[in-house]
């Protein structure tokens, strides 16, 4: 399990290059809307939950995450820049 506020898991994926999310969605063999949700997104129709489990408090809250896989490859990316 990993700890983030949710700001800085925001602040991550507003950094990304335009066509991250479907890269990661592609390089992990998920549906892009499971990453959506992984940063925020609501599409369960399509995408699955992601283990993510936000407790209210300061710089947005914190967030619990189950599996970090996705927000390591978004790092990876990020640190590709």
């Amino acid at each position: 399990m990993e700890l983030i506020s949710f700001n800085e898991l925001r602040r991550i994926k507003n950094s990304l290059p335009p066509g991250s999310t479907h890269r990661i969605a592609e390089e992990l063999n998920i549906d892009v809307d499971t990453v959506r949700n992984y940063f925020g997104g609501s599409n369960y129709r399509e995408g699955q939950s992601v283990g993510l489990h936000i407790e209210s408090g300061p710089d947005g809250g914190i967030v619990k995450i189950d599996d970090p896989t996705i927000l390591n490859c978004a790092k990876r990316i990020l640190g590709e820049l």
